[in-house]
């Protein structure tokens, strides 16, 4: 009997929703693995796809198949456990399988070029260059600075260290070796693996044993909690107070998992979590590992990301620390699997190929058998109730570590009072206070810019974004006024007077992180004062060494949006205020509560973290609010509690399972048409799929935006199983709609946003 004729099944990126069959590259005998990537001939082009599966049969006539052109791997790129994650992602966010593998390989693999590390460059001083001084070097700042850098390093230096200090150096560099004061070669990777499995190996330093802090008995708890279960799958919500020790619970942890022999895969929310973080790790295993630590981010190079991910792929990198997208990266043999700040709404990508890191994660570490841990001080309201159904087993880490105590937290009513730039008199009064008593303040303000609004005081005219429903930010750059659209990025000079009446009593409403910080320095003259949002850090390293001017004590005063409020460790900080949380108490999102508390709980953490006395002074117009009462007399846990018996009363997540249908147009008549067109093509398979509850479809809250007009339809059902009954077939129809190519649409599987 001749052996059954094999076709392969490939993902190929392409907006289609479906994978497509293919006939074995010609000289192969259709064994290459799936997870190997294979050139093919695509429509009128060429593609880079990912083989998922082997198949026997095929649904299209075997003559109109075209063969494979060539198989770029050896080995496969992705092992079969992460194969079944990249397809379980596809079907439950509904988005095409060749997009979603292709999101999860670098950008390098994608163009189908090799899987292999090219090598860095790497600077060091010549001979001649070690002889010159760079202060000898007088008219030429730039290159003085160079030399002195590169003086610290007898091994030399790499791209990402220069960045980390200097900016647009690379001209600068060139002309230095011109001089042949410095030189360039190539560092090849190292492909060694670095997994041990010899457990009997101590963790010990060159000469002495790694200080490691004696854990607490909730930590130990915790710690053993896990670690008895290592090599099985369960989800730890990890629920400890700001400062009570999660980041060690982690590190212990993972001593035991890189103990197996075994890797790590930490996800941090934010880019601007990580050099602490990643610092912190690095104390902790440099002595055993040469390279203990890996970082994938959106800020590195595409070959800086390659050769991060090959690590992780090779068992090169046993701690591998990333943001959302490292969910995927392939790890040779993963242990445990940790999400710190499990609560934040960056681990869900809003555009594209909408998921969660967070559930994906869970399911990845259902798949590997793999222990996973979702960390915060204010777990979300979906974790908490996983927790209760005992889906999730609950750690909890009451207390903050070592000497540190609970800050004091009090409500100032700033009704009725006088405010200058924002700032009422109680809270300056206490920032004297506290800095006169040798402590930092921290100033918490969740918008950028001078001012959210430039209003004519004649006729009432407010600056307008022309292509959003938006209000204009005013910024004072580099000296001068502009406006600036923070939905669409556009941008334009102040206007010098009023477009509608022509005066010129233009006044900024409103205070931003700009005008807080000017306000700040007449109140304050003699106390440095770092400025903490997206506006300052733009440049490599600027995070960081704002951060340094904060620990070294240069800076006693920080004014930042959110990125200060999560895992940043001040220990000098014994003043947090927040400057105002009204806009969240009232919002037509009702996850708006939720993320006001769990921002003040964040924020007031950052206050009284080690021997000193921390308070926390709230400004706000409501001092009443039920919940925000609860929250600050009875903690987050009640607040939580309430919070979720008012969604179950209301019908809402995590009770109840949404999707959200969005689209837009740059002709304002089309997606109303589109989603109408698109409800009555649903409702016939809602019959039939169960109870799915279709509402809208109506304008999105903000109706136009970046030059387009959008629109929603949410789709609502008690059962997850029966709403993507429905999503299945439902989006395949859309497909073939002729007035869906009218549209710009996309489906968003539990959305967190729904604006």
């Amino acid at each position: 009997m001749p052996p059954a004729k094999i076709y392969w099944r490939l993902a190929v990126p392409s907006p289609l929703r479906r994978s497509f069959d293919y006939l074995p590259s010609a000289g192969s005998d259709g064994g290459s693995s799936p997870g190997c990537r294979v050139r093919v001939s695509f429509g009128r082009t060429t593609a880079v796809a990912v083989l998922l599966e082997h198949a026997e049969s095929t649904p299209v006539a075997s003559h109109r198949l075209k063969s494979a052109q060539e198989v770029l791997d050896k080995e496969p790129l992705f092992s079969p456990e992460l194969l079944a994650l990249l397809k379980w992602a596809s079907t439950y966010y509904q988005y095409p399988i060749g997009e979603v593998v292709n999101n999860a390989l670098p950008a390098i693999l994608r163009q189908g070029k090799p899987a292999e590390a090219k090598g860095e460059s790497c600077w060091r001083l010549t001979v001649e260059g070690r002889e010159v001084k760079p202060e000898s070097v007088t008219r030429a700042p730039k290159q003085a600075a160079l030399l002195q850098l590169l003086a610290t390093s007898e091994d030399g230096l790499l791209a990402r260290d220069i960045d980390a200090v200097q900016s647009n150096w690379r001209a600068v560099m060139r002309s230095l070796q011109k001089k042949g004061w410095v030189s360039v070669e190539t560092q090849v990777p190292k492909s060694k693996s670095v997994l041990k499995t010899d457990t009997s190996e101590s963790f010990e330093g060159v000469g002495s044993k790694i200080a490691t802090p004696v854990l607490n008995s909730d930590q130990q708890k915790a710690v053993e909690a896990v670690t008895v279960k290592l090599g099985v799958f369960g989800v730890y919500l990890l629920d400890g107070v700001t400062g009570s020790g999660k980041t060690e619970v982690y590190l212990t942890i993972i001593e035991e998992v890189l103990a197996r022999g075994e890797q790590a895969l930490i996800l941090v929310p934010e880019i601007g979590l990580t050099p602490q973080l990643v610092s912190r790790f690095k104390e902790r295993f440099q002595a055993r590992y040469e390279t203990p630590v890996v970082v994938l981010h959106s800020g590195l190079s595409d070959n800086e990301r390659l050769s991060a991910w090959l690590k992780a792929k090779e068992g090169e990198a046993p701690i591998v620390i990333g943001t959302r997208s490292a969910v995927f990266i392939p790890l040779a043999k993963p242990g445990v699997i940790i999400l710190d700040e499990e609560h934040d709404l960056s681990f869900k990508q809003q555009e594209g190929f909408r998921y969660s890191a967070r559930d994906v994660a869970v399911k990845r570490g259902q798949l590997e058998q793999l222990p996973v841990i979702l960390g915060s001080a204010t777990p979300s309201l979906e974790s908490l109730e996983n927790a209760r159904q005992k889906r999730y087993q609950l750690l909890v880490l009451p207390e903050r570590a070592g000497a540190a105590s609970h800050p004091e937290i009090a409500v100032i009513d700033v009704r009725k009072q006088p405010m200058a730039d924002g700032l009422s008199s109680a809270l300056v009064n206490a920032m004297s206070r506290h800095l006169k008593n040798g402590g930092q303040v921290l100033l918490f303000l969740n918008r950028r810019g001078f001012a959210p609004v430039l209003l004519c005081h004649d006729c009432g005219w407010v600056s307008k974004c022309k292509r959003c429903d938006a209000h204009m930010t005013l910024f004072f750059d580099r000296g001068s006024k502009r406006l600036r659209c923070h939905h669409c990025g556009s941008e334009r000079p102040a206007d010098p007077e009023c477009p509608d009446c022509s005066s010129t009593e233009l006044r900024p409403v409103g205070t931003g992180t700009e005008r807080l910080e000017e306000a700040l320095a007449l109140q304050f003259p003699d106390v440095g004062i770092a400025r903490i949002d997206r506006d300052t850090t733009r440049r490599k390293g600027a995070m960081q060494s704002l951060l340094d001017s904060v620990h070294d004590g240069s800076k006693r005063i920080l004014v930042g949006t959110q990125m200060l409020a999560k895992g940043h460790h001040f220990p000098d900080v014994t003043l947090v205020g927040i400057i105002d949380i009204d806009q969240g108490l009232f919002s037509a999102d009702f996850r708006a509560t939720e993320r006001m508390a769990q921002l003040i709980v964040q924020v007031a953490g950052r206050a009284g973290r080690a021997e000193k006395a921390g308070q926390v002074l709230i400004q706000t117009h409501y001092p009443d609010h039920p919940l925000l009462k609860v929250l600050l007399d009875e903690g987050y846990g009640s607040f939580a509690s309430k919070a979720l018996d008012e969604r179950r009363l209301a019908e809402l997540p995590p009770y109840q399972y949404m999707a959200l249908l969005r689209a837009e147009a740059v002709n304002g008549d089309l997606p109303l048409q589109f989603l109408r067109h698109a409800r009555e093509m649903a409702e016939p398979i809602s019959a039939g799929a169960g109870n799915v509850l279709l509402l809208g479809p109506i304008p999105a809250p903000m109706e136009k935006r970046a030059g387009r007009i959008r629109a929603q339809l949410l789709l609502q059902s008690s059962s997850r199983a029966e709403l993507h009954n429905l999503l299945t077939p439902w989006l395949q129809q859309l497909e073939s709609s002729k007035l869906g190519r009218k549209v710009r649409w996309s489906i968003d599987v539990d959305p967190q946003e729904m604006f």
